[in-house]
């Protein structure tokens, strides 16, 4: 009965052996201290970067540091305001869904931002103007009515659905929604010829003029401080799905 008594009962002292124990935690802590340390935080987060659901080559050091440098221009710190995300809770669901409409991946919501600062009145010296920065020749291409008396360049809903047929038709011609949104920029015609002068389609490879060259990056930029508010800066606007943003995380850019 005894002997019975002795067999049947687990050896429990490895589980309970305080040393093991005080080991095993260390070893979760240790764990835990490199999940959330800086270069693991920045690791991941950058991994997690996409433009029109592709991944942003941030493992090359340039395109790293000019993205760097256009987070940095949209961080809080140095915009010292919420007028970005209070505009950007103001329209981009309209425009989201118009985009959704024609096929047109959502990160392209965030052109208007870019161009205009979502200001309608804003007219370049070039004479582009309304939300998407439309020349008036382009904007009446794809729809809309734009003369002495009536500029709908200045409409959001009928600017967007232009904006919308016109990046269709851009797709078109490049197959690369990066590259659709660097001929937004600069023109398909004038991509092109870059395109064939250097014999490569890949943006981040392509020498390009200063504006277009960082064009992709302001868009990419703009993106990571709206949906990631909290990582940069923006508190008030700081939610629980800031997915690479821990509590006790220091911001990392």
């Amino acid at each position: 009965m005894i002997l019975s008594k002795l067999y049947s009962t687990p050896n429990s002292t490895s589980k309970e052996d305080p040393i093991r124990k005080a080991l095993l935690e260390q070893v979760e802590k240790q764990k835990k201290a490199i999940a959330l340390s800086p270069e693991r935080q920045k690791e991941a987060y950058y991994r997690s970067v996409m433009f029109a659901n592709e991944q942003v080559p941030l493992h090359n050091p340039s395109v790293e540091k000019k993205f760097e440098r256009y987070l940095a221009n949209f961080s809080f710190r140095k915009q010292q305001s919420y007028d970005l995300h209070k505009k950007a809770a103001a329209h981009l669901p309209q425009i989201a869904a118009i985009l959704k409409s024609y096929g047109i991946p959502e990160d392209f919501k965030y052109v208007p931002l870019v161009e205009s600062d979502m200001n309608p009145r804003i007219t370049s010296h070039k004479g582009a103007g309304g939300y998407w920065q439309f020349m008036p020749a382009t904007a009446r291409l794809y729809g809309l009515k734009v003369n002495g008396s009536v500029d709908e360049r200045k409409d959001l809903i009928k600017s967007t659905h232009a904006a919308a047929r016109y990046l269709k038709s851009l797709y078109k011609e490049f197959n690369d929604w990066t590259l659709v949104a660097a001929a937004y920029n600069v023109g398909g015609g004038s991509l092109k010829n870059t395109i064939r002068r250097q014999g490569t389609k890949d943006y981040y490879n392509l020498h390009l003029n200063r504006e277009t060259g960082s064009y992709v990056y302001k868009l990419v930029s703009m993106k990571q401080v709206i949906e990631n508010p909290n990582k940069h800066g923006y508190k008030r606007y700081a939610q629980t799905y800031d997915r690479y943003q821990h509590t006790n995380e220091r911001n990392l850019l």
